[in-house]
């Protein structure tokens, strides 16, 4: 097979098809991952025919522990390695530490944290060995803020993405593999939707702090093809990030502690 092939998790909606779109667009053949068959079903039929490409798809809950393998070895079946890497699966837990169960945290640093490490993991050595590789982490910009109340793992599992991320850029730079962490803020997706906050959200966020899920996963496209390490998308939220980062630690926590609450760490 000619043509590269781009792995998208979280593909069936929001800024994971964006991505996918992207990819073929660019000529990728594109591999889609999500727990919506119908969805994914429906996305692949709609790049193929958009684009031209070939279309993969395979339903997973990167809740399982087996997942990650099991979308590999589908892929490897049908004789094809990945060379980019899209980690967008991802969702948010509303409240705080407390109010939900152990197992819904496990299942959330499944999905969040340890799929796409070790999607990751599984995927390099074969980018490494080609010498041409792309990894997007998609991050938050809740990673790059302090803690707030609620949605307690959230910007903390954010956090380990971009220090992840900035780690293996610095690790593959010689190797023709680039990795980057995405840094959305507000963006116009299910995300709010699929945990019940859209009301509360909208409320809290103004319109000029949102951002389309193409306009986020076109930074991300461009930022990987750059090589940069961390993309922010969005003039208020490259603001908001070089603004923590010039407040005192405890100046920073106390700001979070009175306005938090209002956000729910659901950037």
């Amino acid at each position: 097979m000619d043509r590269r092939l781009a792995l998208v998790t979280g593909a069936s909606a929001g800024i994971g098809a964006a991505f996918a779109r992207i990819y073929a667009s660019h000529g990728y053949d594109v591999a889609l991952t999500a727990r919506r068959a119908d969805r994914l079903e429906r996305m692949a039929e709609e790049i193929r025919l958009g684009h031209g490409v070939e279309t993969l798809t395979f339903a997973a809950d990167l809740a399982d522990p087996d997942a990650p393998g099991l979308i590999l070895d589908h892929l490897a079946a049908h004789g094809r390695g990945v060379d980019v890497l899209v980690n967008n699966a991802g969702y948010g837990v509303p409240g705080v530490f407390l109010e939900s169960s152990w197992e819904t945290h496990e299942a959330f640093l499944r999905v969040m944290l340890t799929a796409p490490t070790e999607l990751a993991y599984r995927v390099l050595s074969g980018m490494v060995e080609r010498r041409f590789g792309r990894i997007v982490n998609v991050a938050s910009l809740a990673g790059l803020i302090p803690g707030s109340p609620g949605a307690t793992l959230y910007g903390a599992v954010k956090s380990y993405l971009i220090k992840a991320s900035q780690s293996l850029h610095l690790e593959t730079l010689d190797k023709g593999v680039h990795v980057s962490a995405l840094c959305p803020g507000f963006t116009y997706s299910e995300f709010h939707d699929v945990n019940d906050t859209r009301e509360q959200i909208s409320r809290s966020a103004p319109p000029w702090m949102w951002l389309g899920a193409d306009e986020v996963a076109a930074a991300g496209y461009e930022a990987a093809e750059a090589n940069r390490p961390i993309c922010v998308p969005g003039a208020p939220n490259k603001a908001i990030a070089a603004g923590v980062k010039m407040l005192p630690d405890e100046w920073a926590l106390a700001l979070m502690a009175s306005q938090g609450p209002r956000f729910r760490g659901k950037l």
